[in-house]
């Protein structure tokens, strides 16, 4: 058992190894709307992205509209958006780069098999979509993955895994170093051994117009016979328009569209992101519609995949249920991940996902109706709560 110290919930009184004192309110009480239990949230939000340099919330008071995700930020000139990326020059939007082909973002070569998301399904890992979209029966031994950071991201998640990104999107010297052009991307590319380019980040959603240029090239000068699984993993929170371009170059490539949906509920949403949670789970619920149309067009290989990180205590198997069964009512077959939790970043208050969470959350999804549900992170589940 986690003997970790006990949070408080400043609504209901309620203390909890699984109540976060960063975030302030229990999930009972956030999911009650209670408005002070979000504003408690918020102010967490708010204090770590001011002591960043970051706008505290998506601006609403400029005269530039940026309209790449959800957020929809009204940049005032001079200023950033909420992800940090687009600011406002002039009364254009430009991205701090000042070129769209120029992006703050990292790479590096991952062996199959890879800890991704989506290994369960993946082409590299399962055979699937053999031979025209993996070079392999079983485990492409000797083949990579291109992971690809980008840098930025339009969510605040307080256990952000890779926080980091935030530090190097703020400081002048440093994202300097991660200028990167869509022509060296796709020269790095090129390179036979690779057979996955996967966007990550941060999130790749604030830099989808340099990731898809440079997809786009990527499919259009790869040799003959060539596999280049072009993959995404985002919080699909971008407008639909952008959307179905980031899943046209994967249905071509073989490639695969990882969404990671936080949460169901929009105020347990807000509270872990800080973003409205009502707009995020609308939006994310449209593109995902969106994906599903488009997969029908290659069924050999799943075009999306759907996970959630189980954060103690807020994402339980209510939140896991409400969400499995929205994808069981567009697809039965959509593989859904659950990812156990680590503390990270300002959310170093909660344990990590115990196994029960895990196992009862899975059984949920199960009720729920879909067919391919699979844990992953299982190496941090314990016997914490």
């Amino acid at each position: 058992m986690f003997r970790g110290s006990l949070g408080l919930c400043e609504i209901c009184g309620a203390r909890s190894n699984t109540v976060s004192s960063t975030i302030g309110a229990c999930s009972r009480c956030l999911r009650s709307s209670n408005v002070a239990a979000l504003e408690r949230a918020r102010k967490a939000h708010s204090n770590y992205r001011l002591s960043l340099g970051l706008p505290e919330k998506p601006p609403r008071t400029g005269n530039t509209t940026c309209r790449i995700c959800v957020n929809e930020c009204l940049i005032p000139e001079g200023s950033l958006g909420f992800c940090g990326f687009w600011t406002n020059k002039g009364g254009r939007l430009a991205p701090i780069t000042s070129d769209p082909r120029v992006g703050i973002v990292m790479w590096y070569y991952d062996p199959h098999p890879t800890n991704c998301v989506a290994g369960p399904v993946c082409p590299a890992n399962t055979s699937r979509g053999y031979p025209t979209y993996t070079r392999s029966r079983g485990i492409e031994v000797g083949f990579y993955n291109l992971a690809v950071f980008y840098f930025a991201c339009n969510l605040n998640c307080l256990f952000c895994q890779n926080w980091e990104h935030k530090t190097v999107i703020t400081n002048d010297k440093l994202r300097g170093r991660y200028f990167r052009t869509v022509n060296e991307l796709v020269e790095e590319a090129m390179d036979e051994r690779i057979t996955c380019i996967c966007y990550f980040g941060g999130d790749p959603g604030p830099q989808t117009l340099h990731a898809i240029t440079a997809s786009r090239k990527i499919m259009m000068e790869k040799n003959a016979g060539s596999i280049k699984r072009i993959c995404w993993e985002t919080n699909g929170l971008e407008n639909p328009s952008i959307m179905r371009q980031m899943a046209e170059v994967s249905i071509a490539s073989g490639g695969i569209v990882k969404i990671d949906w936080k949460a169901w509920s929009p105020e347990i949403y807000e509270a872990l992101t800080g973003v409205d949670g009502r707009k995020a789970v609308e939006r994310i619920k449209e593109n995902i519609k969106l994906l599903v149309d488009l997969a029908e067009r290659r069924p050999e290989v799943p075009l999306l995949v759907v996970s959630t990180l189980l954060v103690p205590g807020y994402v339980d198997e209510y939140e896991v249920g409400e969400i499995a069964r929205f994808l069981a009512s567009l697809s039965n077959n959509i593989p859904y991940i659950l990812l156990a939790f680590h503390p990270d970043n300002i959310l170093r208050d909660l344990p990590p996902t115990s196994k029960s969470h895990a196992l009862n959350a899975r059984s949920e999804a199960i009720r729920a109706g879909l067919r391919e549900i699979y844990l992953g992170n299982v190496w941090l589940l314990g016997d914490y709560y």
